[in-house]
């Protein structure tokens, strides 16, 4: 199993990057994303690797982050989406955004992914969500120097199910899942106290006018 490979950026295309590690160059299968955040040639760099082993292949996937690797190894294991799969979705969204969906059960905004359909959209949601903990969602990863997002700070106790009827409602309403998901996280965690239904959904309602 390789971790990760750190060294020399040799070559950087959209899909893949070459990092020359001692004189050996390792081929790295890499997210749009991932293209976009990387250094200039012949700078250095490290990515957190996924090794995939096929009978007639074997294939590296690289991460900047350790909450990218992370979440990738999550899509993996739901049924129909492999490596590739995975990273087409990670291409589209940064994963505090793919969490948030899968929160809020927004599989109409999952299945803008490549290749992602509904059917594997709704069974992405129904095998992951129960996985997804706050404190994935409410911390920035310590690969990028452990700096805490804004959803960090303030009262870290809430009430689930306040929290999803306030979600609930705000969808019935006609906002985005994610949207509203997005809005009432950050009202709770901004909050210095425990709200109610009513009280998280008058400030989300603020946060998305």
């Amino acid at each position: 199993m390789i971790a990760y490979v750190q060294g020399t950026l040799e070559n950087l295309d959209i899909d893949k990057a070459v990092i020359d590690v001692g004189g050996v160059g390792y081929e790295v299968n890499i997210c749009a994303s991932t293209c976009d955040k990387m250094p200039g040639l012949g700078e250095n760099v490290k990515l957190y690797t996924y090794m995939n082993v096929k009978e007639d292949e074997m294939s590296l996937f690289g991460f900047l982050t350790r909450d990218e690797i992370k979440m990738f190894r999550m899509l993996i294991t739901v049924s129909g989406i492999g490596p590739k799969g995975a990273l087409s979705i990670l291409s589209v969204f940064n994963t505090d955004d793919l969490r948030f969906a899968i929160l809020s059960s927004d599989v109409k905004t999952l299945s803008k992914a490549p290749g992602i359909g509904k059917k594997t959209a709704e069974r992405l949601v129904l095998e992951l969500r129960d996985k997804i903990s706050n404190a994935d969602i409410t911390k920035k990863d310590e690969g990028l120097g452990g700096q805490k997002s804004a959803m960090a700070v303030g009262n870290n106790s809430e009430d689930p199910s306040s929290r999803d009827e306030a979600v609930e409602a705000l969808a019935a309403l006609g906002y985005n899942p994610t949207d509203a998901m997005r809005a009432v996280r950050k009202v709770i965690s901004s909050a210095n106290e425990k709200l109610d239904t009513e009280s998280i959904l008058k400030l989300a309602l603020k946060e998305l006018f």
